[in-house]
């Protein structure tokens, strides 16, 4: 049995910080008053100790992108993601053939089975096919789909229930009528590239959708005549996916969704692509030659933004920047209501006694210093 002991550090515990002894023991997390001696010691004198970060939207990271990657590919991802303090994420699968996702979904499992050294692998998401070819953004027209509970059913078998994801356009025939059995199925759903009404809109978020997909990109925006699927999500309890990187969303934006949302529904994610972590160059998402210039990804055809090279390490320290709340407000965005969201509240999003030990040093700038996932010392 295995303890590891972290002392002195301003732990994050029910949004604020305290001073208290952490131990960690066999992956998982207890508070205690006094330190054994069955274990050993770790000073984080100086430093914040807050919840791994949970990135539930992103597509790959140092020259691997998730439509090709092997099991070894998404280790690869995973180690990345737990050096910049992502300790849980969810692959996206772009919008592929269906052979090309069932491969997904089989290197996914052979990963599951793998000893993992970084960020856990927790699920599945499946971006499209059921998506509005007007605002499919970078999704292959030729390969988007109206809808068929069949084939998500076949995935969620295939797969092993470890589907917990999907994003549709409502207002596509027959996808409002899916929403129901989806939620059976144990799937997320979340509504974006989409030009819904908001009478669409908040029709699928009557019939269960809880999630609105990088909110404000490649979906139809708010008139004042018809607020449409953006004032949908502005309006209503949905979770609210948000791209802090100050090109999907600049300072006032951000601002703007909290406000309207609150903290306790805005998720923090990166939409990340192959280039994360990696220099300008020419990379590709799923079936898409993609171009990044100063860190800015766009499809090689016509420009449109393609993703993004954002970590949510960059993300918190830009929230910080731009919003006019603490830390321990906004730490809820990238732990809390990503854990709440995807149904992983039970082991994940907080420190507290029998969740995954999954935690994150800062140093009084925000930046990444250690990081523990499962128990586990991975920087």
């Amino acid at each position: 049995m295995s303890k590891t002991y972290i002392v002195n550090g301003h732990v994050y515990i029910d949004h604020a910080f305290q001073s208290v002894i952490v131990c960690i023991e066999d992956g998982k997390l207890r508070l205690v008053d006094v330190v054994g001696e069955d274990g050993c010691v770790f000073d984080a004198k100086g430093m914040r100790v807050v919840p791994g970060f949970i990135d539930t939207h992103t597509h790959g990271a140092v020259g691997v992108d998730v439509n090709g990657a092997t099991a070894e590919d998404l280790e690869k991802i995973s180690c990345f993601k737990a050096s910049r303090g992502t300790t849980s994420w969810l692959c996206s699968v772009l919008t592929d053939t269906q052979a090309q996702t069932e491969w997904c979904i089989e290197q996914f499992k052979i990963h599951k089975k793998m000893e993992q050294n970084g960020a856990e692998l927790v699920g599945i998401h499946l971006e499209g096919p059921f998506l509005a070819p007007e605002y499919k953004g970078a999704m292959p027209e030729h390969l988007l789909k109206k809808n068929d509970i069949f084939l998500v059913k076949h995935y969620q078998h295939l797969a092993e229930g470890n589907i917990r994801y999907i994003t549709i356009s409502p207002e596509l025939d027959g996808v409002q009528e899916m929403i129901p059995t989806l939620k059976e199925l144990g799937i997320v759903v979340g509504i974006g590239h989409s030009g819904a009404t908001y009478t669409q809109a908040m029709s699928a978020i009557a019939q269960g959708a809880t999630v609105g997909t990088h909110v404000g990109n490649a979906s139809r925006l708010f008139h004042q005549h018809e607020p449409a699927i953006f004032g949908a999500i502005m309006e209503s309890d949905t979770y609210c996916e948000a791209i802090c990187d100050g090109r999907h969303l600049v300072p006032g934006t951000v601002r703007m969704y909290c406000k309207c949302k609150g903290l306790n529904r805005i998720v923090a994610i990166t939409d990340a692509i192959m280039a994360a972590g990696l220099p300008d160059g020419n990379y590709h998402l799923g079936v898409n030659e993609v171009v990044v210039v100063d860190g800015d990804a766009k499809l090689k055809s016509n420009g449109t933004r393609a993703g993004s090279t954002l970590t949510l390490d960059t993300a918190l320290k830009n929230m910080v920047a731009w919003l006019p709340y603490s830390l321990e407000e906004i730490l809820v965005t990238l732990t809390e209501n990503p854990a709440r969201e995807m149904g992983l509240w039970d082991r994940k999003g907080s420190i507290a006694g029998g969740k995954d030990a999954d935690l994150v040093l800062l140093d009084e700038e925000c930046n990444v210093v250690h990081v523990f996932a499962r128990g586990k010392q991975v920087k």
